[in-house]
C-alpha cells in the first residue's frame, strides 16, 4: 500500500474513498489479530495503516463540511 498524498485524495471521488477506509479498515483488523496470533514482522504497519484511515477519514469530513456549506 504506497501512502496517499494529497492530491492523489482530491482526485478520489467519495464513494472510492469510503470504499478504502473500508478495506484500510479490514487490513487494519487482519493486522491486529495476526499480530497478536503471531507477532509480524513490521508492527509499523499497523500504525501506518492507522494512519491512513485517518488521512481518509479527514478527507471525507473536509468533503461533507464543504459540501454543507
Amino acid at each position: 500500500m504506497a501512502k496517499l498524498k494529497r492530491e492523489d485524495l482530491n482526485q478520489l471521488s467519495i464513494e472510492d474513498l469510503k470504499q478504502r477506509l473500508h478495506d484500510d479498515g479490514d487490513h487494519l483488523t487482519k493486522l491486529r489479530f495476526n499480530h497478536a496470533v503471531n507477532p509480524i514482522d513490521n508492527p509499523s504497519q499497523i500504525r501506518y495503516v492507522r494512519r491512513e484511515i485517518a488521512r481518509l477519514k479527514t478527507e471525507l469530513r473536509k468533503r461533507e463540511l464543504v459540501s454543507a456549506k
